[in-house]
C-alpha cells in the first residue's frame, strides 16, 4: 500500500505541472488587458501604463514570465494578486476554510441520503420506487445548480422568508463562538443542498443497482438458507458490499463538487474560493486565477488518493493487489 500511494503522489506531478502550464497559457490568450483592468475605466496616460506594465513583469516575453512564474511555484509562492496587492495564498487561506465547511457538508449530506435512499430502493420490490429513484437521479443530473438556486432563492428566501439568500452570517448578528452556529447553519442550508442535490442521484442510483446485483450472489442465497433474517443478511451481507461502488463516486466526484460550488457561492454570495475564483476571473487577476485553480487540482488529487486508501481498507483484495504490484 504505500508503493501504491508513493506511485500515485508521483503520478499527479506532471498532471498539476500540466494544469500550470495549461491555466497560465489560457489565460495570456484571454480577451482583455489586465492593467486596464487594474486601472479601470479611469483615463491613464501611456507613460503611468507603462510603468504599471513594467512593475508586475508584464513588459517580459510569455516564457520568461511563465518560467519566473514556475520557479515561484516549486517554492510555494503562488505570487501577488494584481488587484490587491496582497500574497495570493492569503487570500486563498482566508477562503478556503469556507469552502470546505460548503463542500464537505453537501458531500456528507449526499452520501447519507444516497446510500440511504439507494439501499432501500434495492431492497424494495417495489417497481414505482425504482422508477422515482431513477427520475430523481435524472432530473438531479438535468438540473442546472445555478438555476436551481436561484429558484430556491425566489422561494425560501423571497417569497416565504425563511431562509437568507446571501453570505455566510447575517451582517446584524453579534453572536460570537459557538452561538453563532444556528446563523451558520441557516445560511449553509440552501447552497449545501444545491450543491448536494447532482450527487444524491448519482449516488442513490449506483447503490440501488449495486444492492440489486449484491442481492443475487450465492454466499447471499448461502446465508438466506442457513436462516438468517432478511434484515440481519441485508445488514452484515448486502449494505457493506453494495457501498464499496458508492465510495468510488463519492471520492472521485469530490471534484465535480468543487468546481460546482464556483456557481453554487456566486449565487448565494458565499465568501469561498469559488466566489474568489469568479472574481479573479472577472478582474483578469491571473495569479490568483491560476493558485485557486492549482488548489483545486491539488485538493482533487489527494481526495481520489484518499479514496484508493479507503477502498483498500474496506475491500482487502485491493490491499493485496497494491501490495504485490498489482498482481493479487
Amino acid at each position: 500500500m504505500l508503493r501504491f500511494t508513493a506511485r500515485r503522489l508521483l503520478h499527479a506531478i506532471p498532471l498539476l505541472f500540466g494544469v500550470v502550464t495549461l491555466m497560465f497559457f489560457l489565460l495570456q490568450l484571454a480577451p482583455g488587458d489586465p492593467i486596464q483592468a487594474l486601472i479601470g475605466d479611469y483615463p491613464a496616460t501611456p507613460e503611468y501604463i507603462a510603468q504599471v506594465t513594467e512593475a508586475y513583469g508584464l513588459d517580459q516575453p510569455l516564457l520568461v514570465r511563465y518560467w519566473e512564474y514556475l520557479q515561484q511555484i516549486f517554492t510555494l509562492n503562488l505570487g501577488e494578486s494584481l488587484a490587491g496587492r496582497v500574497p495570493v495564498a492569503d487570500l486563498i487561506a482566508d477562503r478556503l476554510g469556507n469552502t470546505l465547511i460548503l463542500t464537505v457538508t453537501a458531500m456528507t449530506f449526499a452520501a447519507i441520503v444516497g446510500v440511504a435512499v439507494g439501499v432501500w430502493a434495492g431492497v424494495s420490490r417495489s417497481r414505482w420506487l425504482d422508477h422515482l429513484v431513477t427520475g430523481v437521479a435524472v432530473g438531479s443530473l438535468s438540473i442546472p445548480m445555478f438555476w436551481l438556486g436561484q429558484m430556491l432563492v425566489l422561494i425560501f428566501a423571497i417569497k416565504w422568508s425563511v431562509l437568507p439568500s446571501q453570505g455566510m452570517y447575517s451582517t446584524r448578528s453579534t453572536a460570537e463562538g459557538l452561538d453563532r452556529l444556528p446563523d451558520l447553519l441557516s445560511h449553509l442550508l440552501l447552497p449545501a443542498l444545491v450543491l448536494a442535490m447532482r450527487e444524491i442521484g448519482v449516488v442513490a442510483r449506483i447503490v440501488r443497482t449495486s444492492v440489486h446485483d449484491t442481492l443475487t450472489l450465492p454466499y447471499v442465497e448461502t446465508a438466506r438458507a442457513k436462516g438468517f433474517s432478511r434484515a440481519t443478511i441485508i445488514r452484515r451481507h448486502v449494505v457493506r458490499n453494495s457501498l464499496l461502488p458508492a465510495v468510488t463516486v463519492i471520492g472521485y466526484n469530490f471534484g465535480f463538487v468543487l468546481a460546482g460550488s464556483v456557481l453554487v457561492e456566486t449565487v448565494f454570495g458565499w465568501p469561498g474560493m469559488g466566489q474568489l475564483l469568479y472574481e479573479s476571473i472577472r478582474n483578469r487577476d491571473n495569479a490568483v486565477t491560476i493558485g485557486v485553480v492549482l488548489l483545486i487540482a491539488v485538493a482533487v488529487v489527494l481526495v481520489n488518493l484518499l479514496t484508493d486508501l479507503v477502498y483498500g481498507l474496506v475491500d482487502p483484495r485491493i490491499r493485496v493487489g497494491a501490495g504485490t504490484g498489482g498482481r493479487a
